[in-house]
């Protein structure tokens, strides 16, 4: 084909910005975690304090998810994103001026509010610049953001205060290099591709912005509810998605404890086994929207590929806690937890759900309301398992409860309905 009417790749150069966003934003999370020990000290914060401070990002988080997605369908994700970014970056730098556990809380829920409608946004995006069989890759590059910068966030902020010798200085470099990127975000990012400078006719073709497919079937029916879907497969999403966030987050803040007192491992095993299980988090992810795409590609109905993923992930997940309890292996627990996360990043599916379920005004709302509800799991996690820990006094009980948590997630997504009126907007065909 010759050059002057190849199709440039916009619309991938903007998700690779939203993939770097969502990585430094979950550098920006575990910079907290990973400095509170020094930060304890020198502000003399008692354990309890250090829990309500470790907590707090997700209070606001949580709250604005839908005040968040409606701004982003009122005015756009271009400026909701760069304003999104622009302020948590100024507020985890101000971190770096606390004076105590009072003044750090405030910023902490400052930064958990700034960074609420960044995925809304992305699920936003995902509706207007990308095409039905490109959906599954673009909801995977966004959310592996996540587990990627779980796993380098730590590595990252640790080295830096190894060499610093000042958490103050390591918040104000992660959050003045977090405003920079806020103005890359309003450069390139777009509402609409037919306003970008740098996209060409084919692109756009390729997006498939002709008149006759701007609007999906979820759009040209007639809406039921809210979002324009039935209330048993919002509540299956929200269910779903919320199970999800419980199984993520809870490897997340308790898998190293896991490690270490349930299978004996030391500091450095830990960080090694950690940065291992969510690496494979993030190829699982990406795997996951890849085979998406192309078995949409290959003509299998898009839905019904995206439902069967996401029930084989839980399936796989559930397996693995169920068989962690009868392993002897330390190595091969860690093995078993690595397998795990693979399949469980292919949850990062459910954000090609609003795009594909509601209509296209309505997405930023939608994908508001179910990071409302992993939000809520991410809350809730830490504390059911520490008073299961307490309870029992062992992991085994905890395994049990994540395997029911499995569970709960594959029932979420069993019972998603179909598109708007058995009318699917991505039954797509091999060209």
């Amino acid at each position: 084909m010759p050059e002057a009417i190849r199709a440039t790749r916009v619309r991938w150069k903007i998700f690779s910005i939203i993939f770097l966003l969502v990585v430094v934003n979950l550098i920006d999370r575990v910079s907290l975690s990973i400095g509170m020990p020094t930060i304890a000290r020198e502000f003399e914060l008692s354990p309890a304090m250090q829990g309500i401070v470790l907590s707090s990002f997700f209070w606001a988080y949580a709250l604005l998810q839908i005040p968040g997605g409606w701004a982003i369908d009122r005015f756009g994700p271009r400026r909701v994103i760069t304003g999104s970014t622009f302020f948590w970056g100024a507020f985890q730098t101000l971190a770096a001026l606390a004076t105590g556990g009072g003044s750090l809380l405030l910023t902490r829920i400052a930064l958990g509010a700034a960074e609420a409608p960044l995925f809304p946004a992305g699920a936003k995006l995902n509706a207007i610049w990308l095409s039905g069989r490109e959906r599954g890759r673009g909801a995977v590059i966004m959310d592996c953001g996540g587990p990627l910068g779980a796993a380098v966030g730590g590595l990252i902020i640790a080295h830096l205060l190894a060499i610093l010798h000042s958490w103050r200085l390591v918040f104000a470099i992660a959050g003045l290099a977090t405003v920079a990127l806020s103005w890359v975000a309003w450069r390139y990012i777009r509402d609409n591709p037919q306003t970008h400078p740098q996209v060409n006719q084919a692109e756009l073709q390729q997006i498939a912005l002709s008149p006759a497919s701007r609007q999906t079937p979820a759009e040209q029916v007639s809406r039921r509810g809210r979002f324009g879907i039935a209330g048993r497969t919002l509540w299956s999403i929200l269910v779903g998605r919320a199970a999800w966030a419980m199984l993520f987050f809870g490897l997340l803040t308790w898998g190293p404890n896991y490690l270490s007192q349930a299978r004996g491992f030391d500091l450095i095993a830990i960080g090694n086994a950690t940065f291992f299980i969510f690496m494979a988090g993030v190829v699982g992810s990406l795997t996951g929207g890849i085979v998406m795409d192309a078995l949409a590609k290959a003509g299998y109905r898009q839905f019904t590929v995206l439902k069967l993923l996401l029930l084989f992930s839980g399936t796989v997940v559930l397996a693995a806690f169920l068989s962690l309890p009868a392993l002897a292996s330390a190595r091969l627990a860690v093995v078993v937890l690595s397998i795990a996360a693979f399949f469980l990043m292919w949850g990062s599916l459910y954000w090609s759900l609003p795009p594909l379920l509601v209509s296209r005004e309505k997405v930023g709302m939608m994908g508001g309301v179910m990071n409302m509800a992993g939000s809520i799991g991410g809350i809730t996690i830490p504390i059911i398992v520490g008073l299961i820990l307490q309870a029992s006094g062992g992991y085994q009980a905890v395994l049990w409860f994540f395997a029911a948590c499995s569970a709960v997630y594959i029932i979420g997504s069993f019972f998603i309905g179909q598109p708007a009126s058995g009318r699917e907007n991505a039954c797509i065909t091999a060209p």
